[in-house]
């Protein structure tokens, strides 16, 4: 009957179209009568925080003075960016009021909470007494903070030196290993990022950061990639590649060998089981140092170690850190051997701002907060946790290639096809957009944007890996 109304409708369809259309919705019920009720929006967690009206300068204003007053090459995420105007432990506002989840930490940078208070309290404090002289003069803040860091080191990783960041401590590292061996020569790992100056942008191995500049004797070497990487989770065939590269790509020497043992701008890659073993013994024989860049995974992220090198069960000559360790405080440090120190003294080594007493205030406050709030465990309960769902949703959505990482830094990869794992760069943008629209803030990384990193403050609960899971799954429908 319904067929029928309908044909006679589309007669007439220029007197009375809305009579056809209503129709065509009958006819359409009566062939599936059953139609899915549109799905509840995810719900994130309470919080009982109250942000402060905003009656500061708008986005779109502050955009365009961006535009004006900054460098062009600052970019921003979203494609109408945020305007963020206050933060509280793993939560993010804008000026609105409207509350985000923050899945990536200002980069990894927000270690114990945004605004934290005992970190706070401690900035507030030193801030009050003193906000700088430098180390030209005695100050009881750096040597507690040194003391306190190089307690959390392995080994006779016991001196510390205090920088702003961490492309200043992979640039101090690489000289410190250069000056120790004798030898300019630096390995490093394709995929790996290092910093944006024109020295550690040698070390980086992705082209979208690199500029067309000397590079300054920089060897690159595959990347022990377990999901792309050529040789899989073969760790040993990846250090051999090592090995033959100094033999037929060098003199035979070299300075020293950097990497993250979990890459972070190129999208949370895990280095392959027991190839830091390998490749340090190679870089030693070789008359190099070894240097761990723990610029994203350090200070119990990665919830199964203190440090990302410690999964690896190897002991570095050298480690860089940034980021967490002040949360959120422009801070960096280096911490290696008496033995290498030692030739750092044959000049002047000295940083303006290295130990600034606020710095060193807010980092040694970090420590503790880490300390006290059981962070490292709380990672890993809470990775476990997420990692869990994250790999049951890989089951019903086609679009995730790979989920990996450990504790709080993790990583998704999104492919169009998992056989080829063709990346899907246009689909992880508009799924960025949606999942921003819902409430969470996650980063992107991988040389093809196509990875979701995952590294929030690490106060994170199981109930907000609950609502990020169900965002991704609600953003993903359809795809």
């Amino acid at each position: 009957m319904a067929a029928s109304l309908l044909r006679r409708a589309a007669a007439g369809r220029g007197r009375c179209p809305s009579l056809a259309e209503s129709l065509r919705r009958l006819v359409s019920s009566e062939a599936a009568p059953e139609q899915a009720l549109p799905r509840p929006l995810p719900e994130m967690p309470p919080f009982e925080h109250r942000p402060s009206p905003y009656a500061g300068m708008g986005g779109a204003e502050i955009l365009e003075k961006r535009k004006k007053f900054l460098g062009p090459s600052l970019f921003y995420y979203y494609q109408k960016p945020l305007n963020i105007v206050e933060g509280k432990m793993q939560y993010l506002y804008d000026e609105q009021g409207k509350r985000y989840l923050d899945c990536f930490g200002g980069i990894v940078t927000v270690s114990c909470g945004h605004c934290h208070p005992d970190i706070v309290k401690a900035v507030q404090e030193q801030t009050k007494l003193l906000q700088h002289t430098t180390t030209i003069y005695l100050h009881h803040a750096i040597v507690e903070f040194a003391e306190a860091l190089a307690s959390k080191m392995p080994g006779n990783l016991k001196v510390v030196y205090f920088v702003n960041s961490g492309t200043e401590a992979n640039e101090l590292a690489m000289l410190m290993a250069r000056l120790y061996s004798g030898n300019l020569g630096m390995v490093a790992l394709r995929n790996g990022y290092h910093g944006g100056s024109a020295g550690t942008i040698g070390l980086t191995g992705l082209q979208t950061w690199k500029y067309p500049i000397p590079q300054g004797e920089i060897h690159h070497v595959m990347n022990p990639d377990p999901y792309r990487g050529a040789f899989g989770s073969d760790a040993a065939a990846y250090a051999r590649e090592v090995e033959e590269h100094i033999n037929f790509g060098s003199s035979g020497r070299v300075g020293g060998f950097i990497a993250e043992t979990f890459q972070g701008v190129g999208g949370t890659v895990e280095l392959a089981p027991g190839y830091l073993k390998s490749v340090y013994d190679t870089v030693r024989k070789a008359g190099g140092v070894c240097i761990a860049d723990e610029v994203q995974s350090g200070f119990g992220r990665t919830g199964s170690n203190y440090w990302g090198f410690q999964t690896q069960d190897v002991i570095p000559d050298i480690v860089t850190m940034a980021k967490g360790i002040g949360n959120g405080l422009p801070l960096g440090a280096v911490v290696t051997t008496p033995e290498i120190a030692s030739v750092m003294a044959q000049k002047i080594q000295f940083n303006t701002f290295g130990g600034n007493p606020v710095c060193s205030a807010g980092g040694l406050a970090v420590l503790k907060v880490l300390d006290k709030e059981k962070r490292q465990a709380h990672c890993a309960d809470v990775g476990v946790h997420l990692v869990e769902r994250l790999k049951s949703l890989q089951q019903k959505h086609e679009i995730i290639g790979d989920v990996r990482g450990r504790g709080l830094m993790l990583g998704v990869e999104l492919v169009t096809d998992r056989t080829e794992k063709t990346p899907a760069k246009a689909e992880t943008a508009l799924l960025f957009e949606k999942l921003k629209d819902l409430g969470v803030l996650v980063g992107k990384g991988g040389l093809h944007s196509n990875v979701f990193r995952i590294k929030p403050p690490m106060c994170f609960s199981k109930d907000d890996a609950d609502f990020l899971v169900d965002a991704m799954d609600y953003a993903m429908s359809g795809f």
